[in-house]
């Protein structure tokens, strides 16, 4: 016997077509649902940028006031015009970056070279506070070895992923990656630019980790580093001074020790919730590069252990997501820039944390995306970029080829049976297919 097609059970089996479009778009707004790892980067990127221009604003508006250009908002308008430009760059790589950067990578390190070559040339950089590092005139200026850094990362994550046999000897590591790194490390000693080069050794470290490189080259690696960093350190006078504030700051206060001295009183006094926005006294000709290299010191006296703790999550999950953006994905070569660019924000941001915590000499190293700084702003944004391509697509392979993993970023085999569930949330075939098994 037939339905009648008038009943309310035949009524509502049919669809009407505002129902099935209505659904078709719903189906095509899911699918455009970017994942969990992307929004999480994409949000936290823009949380610090946020708090950047506040405390860009509120560290250097007194001083560029009073012995400044005359306008207190000089680095904020800077700030957000860069800001603005790093994340339009953003946007445009976070939808093909992947791509442009793995085809234009040994064009970007050749330059990334030579503009850093240019600077030691005479009357081609320009020098500030005894440092050759940028090149440009007035507030036009670029720092190539903001640059470098990033090429680096994505010229080890090109050799490590085309030949993965090559972890396997010291030998074929040292040439030519080792040997590329050490000569870019050379060139940003000989600036002098020691902070660049750290943060330099410790991403391409996290990247050789990620890789799988033997623990045994990894701590020969190492070893030749403390002591090669060991020497310079010393062989430097201004270095040696540093390295000797570092150790016991208090009894070179009105010397060496004079800005770890100053952040200290800063952080100190700013307690577990600080004197409020914009009523720090160190900022006020006490703290040198207040805006800039120690903006986080401001933060402590501003907003107290609270703020930094907020900053401390917000880097959080972007090694959070930006790791699980390198796990999720299909590919080698993918998983490792992925790494990379999460380990150079990382290192950076952990560097001059420990710097202005007392916990490591001064390097003069940003804190990322809030500290001021034309190159290192806009450059980090630009990877930002590329690492939420990554997360977006998933990498450069197709699904049907297979993931090929690395056991240091997917925790080995057991670790890849655990992690059952798609990009988009929702169970895989396999569950599916065990469930339509049940319902028969």
């Amino acid at each position: 016997m037939t339905a009648d097609p008038r009943t309310p059970r035949a009524r509502g089996s049919r669809r009407t077509p505002i129902a099935r479009s209505r659904s078709g778009s719903g189906s095509r707004a899911s699918a455009r649902q970017k994942p969990l790892e992307y929004s999480i980067l994409y949000t936290a990127t823009l949380c610090l940028l946020a708090a950047g221009a506040v405390m860009v604003y509120s560290a250097s508006s007194a001083e560029s006031l009073l012995t400044g250009p005359g306008d207190p908002a000089y680095y904020l308008k800077r700030y957000v015009v860069l800001a603005v430009a790093g994340i339009a760059v953003l946007h445009v790589l976070s939808r093909h970056g992947l791509r442009l950067v793995r085809d234009a990578t040994p064009l970007l390190l050749a330059t990334s070279f030579l503009l850093t070559l240019a600077v030691m040339a005479p009357g081609v950089g320009v020098t500030v506070n005894g440092a050759t590092r940028w090149l440009g005139a007035g507030p036009l200026q670029f720092q190539p070895s903001e640059l470098l850094k990033l090429s680096l990362v994505l010229y080890a994550a090109r050799v490590l992923s085309a030949q993965p046999r090559r972890v396997r000897s010291l030998r074929e590591l040292a040439n030519p990656l080792l040997v590329v790194v050490g000569a870019a490390c050379l060139l940003l000693m000989k600036q002098p630019d020691m902070g660049t080069a750290i943060v330099v050794c410790l991403s391409i470290g996290c990247l050789l980790v990620a890789a799988g490189v033997p623990g045994r080259h990894l701590v020969r690696i190492v070893a030749c580093l403390v002591v090669l960093g060991a020497v310079l350190a010393i062989a430097e006078p201004y270095r040696r001074a540093r390295l000797m504030s570092f150790v016991d700051p208090w009894q070179e206060a009105s010397g060496a020790g004079f800005q770890s001295v100053q952040s200290m009183i800063a952080i100190g006094s700013g307690g577990i919730f600080g004197r409020g926005l914009g009523e720090s006294v160190q900022k006020i000709f006490y703290l040198p590069e207040a805006h800039t290299d120690m903006i986080l010191a401001i933060i402590g006296e501003e907003l107290g252990l609270l703020g930094i703790s907020a900053v401390a999550a917000l880097y959080g999950l972007i090694a959070y997501a930006g790791l699980r953006a390198a796990k999720l994905t299909r590919d080698r070569y993918s998983k490792l820039v992925a790494a990379g660019i999460t380990s150079l924000v990382m290192s950076q941001a952990c560097l001059n944390f420990f710097a202005v915590l007392g916990l490591a000499p001064l390097t003069g190293v940003p804190l990322p995306f809030i500290s001021y700084g034309n190159s290192n702003l806009v450059v980090l944004l630009a990877g930002m970029g590329v690492l939420l391509n990554v997360a977006a697509t998933g990498g450069l392979a197709q699904a049907r080829r297979g993931r090929r993993t690395l056991r240091a970023i997917d925790g080995g085999r057991v670790e890849q049976g655990r992690d059952r569930g798609r990009r988009d949330g929702r169970a895989r075939g396999a569950g599916a297919r065990h469930r339509r098994r049940a319902a028969g």
